[in-house]
């Protein structure tokens, strides 16, 4: 069985930074995809950046420039880290494990951003 805990959200100002954690433990097929969403009250949950094994990025365009994705495979872990965040920004962040037909969903840790 696979877990994902995430860790780091919180309240911050805007302008400033927060940097969210995932760390995934359980059978985990060493090709993958690991990845960060965020979903905010009223809105559809989408994608706000991801990092395969390899390490190639894919980012949301509304965090391009601010935000910045890492992983260790050691640790099974991914980073985010949020600079310049945004009231916009404010939404509950959901750390995604996927590889071939598996996917797998951290319980979710809250962002906001006060303006």
């Amino acid at each position: 069985q696979v877990q994902l805990v995430e860790s780091g959200g919180g309240l911050v100002q805007a302008g400033g930074s927060l940097t969210l954690s995932c760390a995934a433990s359980g059978t985990i097929f060493s090709i993958n995809v690991m990845g960060w969403y965020r979903q905010a009250p009223g809105k559809q949950r989408e994608l706000v950046a991801s990092i395969s094994s390899g390490n190639s990025t894919n980012y949301a365009n509304s965090v391009k420039g601010r935000f910045t994705i890492s992983r260790d495979n050691a640790k099974n872990t991914v980073y985010l880290q949020m600079n310049s965040l945004k009231p916009e920004d404010t939404a509950d962040y959901y750390c995604n494990l996927n590889w071939w037909a598996r996917n797998y969903w951290g319980q979710g840790t809250q962002v906001t951003v006060s303006s």
